[in-house]
């Protein structure tokens, strides 16, 4: 039977020549919450409900889109404001995306609370059968909360919130500590100051959520969520547009921190669909990159640059034209399914890494657009 067909290019802009490709078939604790003046009234029972019975409407992100602008990526160590235990903790693990809509009545403070609460949710659903069984556990949980310090980039940003369940292994001796078996966080990094500002003082908003870990447990995390914050989560698929993001913002770090190659894999709409992965050598990518930026003139003087989408798109099309010139297939028919370089990866299913933490937060702001803009409003 006829799976998907794999092309696996690596090429150098800089040779005539390429790698002739290779097919074959594939089965594959206090801190700030967002300041506002309105006052909540009464607590409903939905999210839309609450809002509107607070605001009179929701606030109207339908109509919105992604950023066609944005600030050029800056190296900076954020070790000197976030802790680098609970760094260590976010950067080099491949998580899982959603968007979670504004938490009612959610307090930076009563962390240790929620701790306790969604450690006796667990237990309870365990007797009930319905929590999952982690491989290489003992099936005891224990649920942490803390506070990610410092990554916060606005007054309108809610800290990081990390969560952790840990257990202790299946044969694991009496003095041997828990170690973690599933782990997430909620964060805002730079969002929009019109919104955030527009809900009501009992809303932290942490639109972005991300997760690592057995599904049920993430499943079981959701829900009480949902039933103790009346919030609602949903996928947040990464768009082709939002990856092409990525390949240019990233490939502008390139003289800071090398990205070593860019990697992306395209799936073309031919029967059997045909996978092509394109690798760009980073020294070429970067070459390309600096022929499609705009004429900075002044603005190279100024503190900060920006990237717009018309450099992004001039960019993307000098990477599809080499590739036809040497292949003769247009990747402009098909769609950007995932993109990696050194810094970091994502995938349009919505799961990403963060592999060098100087440039994450160029990163989770876009990541929070996406998760702003995915929200049923």
């Amino acid at each position: 039977m006829l799976g998907e067909r794999d092309v696996q290019i690596r090429f150098r802009f800089c040779s005539a020549s390429a790698d002739t490709p290779a097919m074959e078939r594939h089965h594959n604790s206090i801190s700030r919450t967002p300041l506002s003046g309105v006052q909540v009234q009464r607590r409903s029972k939905s999210y839309r409900q609450s809002v509107r019975s607070c605001i009179g409407a929701a606030p109207a992100l339908t109509t919105r889109r992604l950023n066609t602008s944005r600030r050029a990526p800056k190296s900076h160590n954020i070790t000197e404001k976030v802790s680098p235990q609970q760094l260590a903790l976010l950067v080099k693990t491949e998580w899982q995306l959603s968007y979670v809509t504004p938490l009612y009545q959610f307090r930076h403070t009563q962390l240790r609370s929620y701790s306790q609460q969604l450690s006796a949710f667990i237990a309870a659903e365990k007797q009930q059968g319905l929590a999952v069984e982690v491989e290489g556990s003992n099936g005891s949980f224990r649920v942490s909360f803390s506070v990610v310090q410092g990554m916060a980039e606005s007054d309108s940003d809610a800290e990081t919130v990390l969560i952790q369940i840990l257990s202790k292994p299946l044969f694991a001796r009496p003095d041997e500590p828990q170690r973690a078996v599933w782990s997430g966080w909620l964060t805002c990094i730079n969002g929009s100051p019109e919104y955030l500002c527009s809900l009501p003082k009992d809303f932290t908003c942490l639109p972005l959520f991300c997760s690592s870990g057995a599904v049920g447990l993430t499943s079981l995390v959701k829900s009480w969520f949902q039933q103790m914050f009346d919030c609602c989560f949903g996928p947040l698929e990464i768009s082709s547009t939002s990856l092409q993001w990525l390949v240019a913002l990233w490939t502008n770090c390139h003289t800071e921190s090398p990205i070593q190659h860019l990697k992306m894999i395209w799936t073309l709409p031919v029967k059997p669909p045909l996978k092509v992965t394109y690798t760009v050598n980073g020294a070429d990518a970067w070459e390309l990159w600096g022929s499609v930026r705009k004429d900075q003139h002044e603005e190279e003087e100024e503190e900060e640059s920006s990237i717009d989408i018309e450099e992004v798109m001039r960019f993307m099309k000098g990477l599809k034209t080499h590739f036809y010139r040497h292949f003769k297939l247009d990747l402009s028919a098909g769609k950007l399914d995932q993109v990696s370089t050194a810094l970091g990866s994502a995938r349009c299913g919505g799961r990403f890494k963060i592999t060098n933490s100087k440039y994450m937060i160029t990163t989770l702001t876009l990541l929070t657009e996406c998760a702003l803009l995915k929200m049923p409003i």
